[in-house]
């Protein structure tokens, strides 16, 4: 029973089943389907546990937190997502801007989680999903590659047992090397232990054959056995440490820094609160938004970059499409009722994700299975929790991240465009300073190429009778000027001065600068007896040039027929020759 192809919306009530893709699936669900989906439910849900706790940590927020987002988004996806292998959760991006953000206080962070679910519920109903084309690949690849080494050493201080650590990255390098000697034995050894184990399994995992339907029943269970220990094993590396804590605390001796205690039982359904007490007073809503600042608009746009992004790469494993749209009132819907049970902000988790699909996950419905786990986890498993060490939550955290870091795309952009890796260093360089200034700023770098090229267009002149002049790309009012200037130059300078013909062959539209700037061009070249006149004109941008009723406008079907003309003798820009298109 192979899992099921996302259907389009059906002729009856096709705008409720785009909004409610539930309705897509859960007419035809069957009951094969609903043995998968049991199985990838659970095994996303061991592995989505301890990594909640762990994240809580990144975040800089109590760990029952992480538990508190883990389980709204699960139930929300299921009946408004359009991919069935996505699932929404905490993950180590959104926790590390989450605690850039939200100051390390639950209120804030329950506030962030809520606004900006209202801000992606608002770009979903006015379509604003084409924004995160805005943000190029270098860029991600920068905060990513950042990310993964700003969290990595922020859990090294777990590993070595260390404690008042401050959290910004350089001042964080330099406390831990100067207290280096004050490393607690037991912390390093188990911290080290877990990520070699953690890292054994992977690469176990990654090199696993898969088993034969024709092969012995031991062999396929020894695959099953293998293959259900790499995939859980975080769960199985977080329960082994606290069974070696547990046995140290049971004999009497405590070598290892433990979690602590985590608050048993569900949290409650509530609104998020718009104001918080503090020591000299209380602060107002609008001093909260004031404090996180731009964070308001990264944390939207990077949680549905990284669930548009995994919806997208397993969508087409798949061979079924997804909504941006829809995914962006699935992420605000989850993160707005999250707030309600005090959730910092989730998104989509790209290795649960994977997880899922390896699991044969069949529909949505996988995620009911794993909110399920998470909130018996919460209701009965938290005091085992108390036993947990930092050092094996650490090794977690950095085995989950490691593998975000990306060496191969400086090489890659080294020899694809040297000139990406400019927003690729700026971004990487301050994400290491502030998170905030390392995205904002590898935006605007990208922006400012990306407007240099639309200013800047190439322009390609073959002088003969007349001046041939061809744009390489589309005609922006940036760069207007630009053209105005080449062609002035050229066409001036020769000996003796050329007409010009301008081939639009890759103009697709214009504006009323650019028209503006055509009729000054023609304005100029008139005043030394030369002419310009148009050819190859696409009919959006011949029907802009006709209603402006530029004077002395001519337009050829091609560019011989051009040349042609105005390299007769007696063609002067007012006369027309036959075949000759004017205002």
């Amino acid at each position: 029973a192979g899992a099921p192809a996302m259907p389009a919306a059906g002729a009856r009530c096709p705008g409720l089943r785009r909004r409610l893709p539930v309705l897509r699936w859960l007419p035809r669900y069957s009951p094969a389907w609903l043995q998968l989906d049991l199985m990838a439910g659970l095994t996303v849900g061991l592995t989505v546990v301890p990594q909640a706790l762990a994240y809580a940590e990144v975040a800089g927020l109590p760990l029952q937190y992480g538990l508190y987002s883990s389980f709204m988004g699960c139930f929300v996806y299921c009946f408004l997502g359009t991919a069935k292998d996505v699932t929404l959760g905490p993950t180590a991006i959104m926790s590390l801007l989450v605690s850039s953000y939200a100051f390390h206080e639950p209120v804030y962070a329950i506030l962030l989680t809520f606004l900006s679910g209202c801000i992606q519920l608002a770009m979903g109903l006015l379509h604003l999903g084409f924004l995160l084309d805005f943000i190029s690949c270098p860029v991600i690849k920068g905060f990513t590659s950042a990310a993964s080494i700003t969290i990595s050493f922020n859990q090294v201080k777990n590993i070595l047992g260390l404690q008042g650590i401050p959290r910004q990255f350089f001042l964080q390098v330099y406390e831990m090397l100067r207290r280096i000697g004050e490393t607690r034995a037991g912390d390093a050894v188990l911290g080290l232990a877990c990520l070699a184990v953690l890292a054994g399994l992977r690469a176990m995992k990654s090199r696993l054959p898969r088993a034969a339907h024709a092969e012995p029943l031991a062999a396929r269970l020894s695959y099953l056995i293998v293959w259900t220990s790499a995939t859980a094993r975080n769960a199985l590396v977080v329960l082994f440490a606290g069974l070696v804590a547990y046995s140290f605390q049971v004999m009497g001796s405590q070598p290892l820094t433990l979690t602590g205690s985590i608050p048993q039982g569900l949290p409650a359904f509530r609104l998020p609160q718009f104001s918080m007490a503090a020591p000299n007073g209380t602060i107002p809503f609008r001093s909260m938004v004031e404090d996180m600042g731009v964070g308001l608009a990264v944390v939207p746009l990077m949680g549905l970059l990284e669930t548009v992004a995994i919806a997208k790469a397993f969508a087409s494993q798949n061979d079924y499409r997804i909504d941006p749209n829809q995914e962006l009132l699935a992420l605000g819907f989850a993160n707005v009722l999250g707030s309600f049970v005090s959730s910092y902000p989730i998104t989509g988790s790209f290795g649960r994700t994977a997880v899922n699909a390896q699991s044969g996950v069949c529909t949505p419905a996988g995620g009911l299975v794993t909110g399920a786990l998470v909130l018996l986890s919460l209701a009965y498993l938290t005091s085992l929790f108390y036993y947990i060490p930092k050092a094996a939550l650490a090794a977690v955290i950095i085995s989950a991240v490691v593998p975000m870091f990306d060496a191969g795309i400086f090489r890659t952009l080294w020899r694809v465009k040297r000139l990406d890796l400019v927003p690729l260093c700026v971004t990487f360089l301050l994400c290491f300073w502030e998170v905030q200034y390392g995205i904002v700023a590898g935006v605007l770098v990208s922006g400012i190429l990306l407007l240099y090229s639309i200013a800047r267009p190439p322009v390609k002149v073959s002088e003969g009778d007349v001046l041939l002049v061809q744009l390489g790309s589309s005609l922006h009012f940036p760069a207007m000027e630009c053209l105005r200037d080449a062609v002035c130059s050229r066409a001036l300078a020769a000996s003796p001065p050329r007409s010009v013909v301008l081939d639009c062959c890759h103009i697709s539209s214009i504006d009323y600068t650019v028209v503006v700037g055509l009729a000054e061009l023609q304005q100029e070249l008139r005043k030394h007896g030369l002419s310009l006149a148009f050819c190859s004109l696409q009919d959006p941008v011949l029907k802009v040039l006709l209603s402006a009723d530029l004077e002395g406008f001519q337009h050829f079907p091609s560019r011989e027929e051009a040349g042609e003309a105005l390299g007769c003798p007696g063609c002067s820009p007012g006369t027309g020759v036959p075949g000759l298109l004017r205002s």
